[in-house]
């Protein structure tokens, strides 16, 4: 598992709200509420710190990606993702006899079809 939190600034978080509401294309996005919740920005930090230190482990660490800069952002989330991969000794199950055995009657089966 990768769990990835993108961090952005308060500053970047108004920039993109600004650019929502000054974008056509981006107007859709925009919500009233997002405002409202705006006001509780320590609150909601202060949640996010403490969810991350409770359901970080060794095997299923956080990354904390700063995302004020988005293709900085997505090229530390590919990074990420591509360092984990690398990771993990991937090997394809070998078919039992039994399995084998029912590969061939399948076989069998679609040449006799």
């Amino acid at each position: 598992m990768v769990k990835i939190f993108l961090h952005i600034s308060k500053d970047e978080q108004r920039a993109r709200l600004l650019d929502r509401i000054d974008t056509p294309d981006k107007n859709w996005k925009m919500q009233a509420g997002d405002l409202k919740e705006r006001k509780y920005w320590k609150q909601y930090r202060k949640a996010y710190e403490e969810c991350i230190e409770h359901t970080t482990t060794r095997e299923a660490p956080w990354y904390i990606v700063p995302a004020d800069d988005k293709p900085t952002a997505r090229l530390l989330v590919s990074r990420i993702v591509i360092d984990t991969l690398s990771g993990i000794d991937l090997d394809m199950p070998e078919a039992t006899l039994e399995r084998l055995a029912e590969l061939k009657s399948l076989r069998a089966a679609l040449e006799s079809d």
